[in-house]
């Protein structure tokens, strides 16, 4: 397997999906307490001096790096989370990672989530890059240990990932949406146009008017107009005899 920054490649087909509970007990507690990973396949970097889109590894995978908490004030304990194009932004509580199981599980670590702002704080612009940022966390005796650990070399254990928007898939299935139900309104109407000409019966209660231009009256500028009502009915015509004789 070829190396890439202190750790190891998987072979095609291999995937690296450990719990919350792997990574803060089989990595990043060996790696405080200086014991042996079960693999090679998180590298060190400082994490600071990159922007997430910049980080070792695909920008379209969940990657995994070891880095060290830098303190942002030398007599502070507050973490420089900037970086060149911007900022991490603690969202949220921090998650307790617990291990054991049943009724003897105990507080292991805690995962803190951070999102990138790009542009300087506090007017940052959000951005889909998501960070868990993992620490150490015991009790009693553990905690003590662990605390000059930490003191020692503060080590944290980061995932970081792009959110995919499901907005944008959405918005287009309602524009999709909204061009088909336009298209059959227009087709809809388009039926009923057609349908109201053709349903529409002959008018027979209007004149018709021909008008007759002799050569003499043309030069005159006189016409002869005639207009022709509709057609009386027969009953009509025969009461109108009657009347005459």
């Amino acid at each position: 397997m070829a190396r890439f920054q202190g750790a190891v490649r998987l072979p095609p087909g291999f995937r690296f999906h450990p719990t919350d509970e792997e990574l803060v007990v089989e990595y990043l507690k060996r790696k405080v307490f200086s014991a042996p990973l079960p693999a090679s396949v998180i590298p060190e970097i400082q994490l600071s001096r990159f922007d997430p889109w910049d980080l070792p590894g695909g920008p379209e995978k969940e990657r995994y790096f070891f880095s060290t908490r830098e303190i942002k004030y030398p007599k502070g304990n507050r973490p420089n989370r900037a970086s060149g194009a911007g900022y991490w932004k603690a969202t949220g509580k921090d998650k307790q990672i617990l291990a054991g199981g049943g009724g003897g599980s105990h507080v292991v670590g805690a995962k803190k989530t951070l999102v990138f702002y790009r542009g300087k704080a506090p007017s940052g612009e959000r951005t889909d890059w998501i960070m868990h940022e993992y620490r150490l966390v015991g009790a009693g005796e553990e905690a003590h240990v662990i605390h000059l650990m930490v003191q020692m070399k503060d080590w944290v254990l980061c995932r970081v990932f792009r959110k995919r928007r499901a907005t944008a898939r959405v918005a287009g299935d309602e524009a999709a949406g909204h061009r088909t139900a336009g298209l059959i309104d227009f087709m809809a109407e388009e039926r009923r146009s057609s349908f109201d000409v053709a349903a529409a019966p002959a008018s027979d209660s209007e004149p018709s008017c021909v008008t007759e231009v002799s050569g003499a009256a043309a030069a005159d500028g006189d016409a002869d107009s005639s207009c022709s009502s509709p057609s009386s009915p027969p009953w009509r015509e025969d009461e109108e005899a009657l009347e005459l004789s």
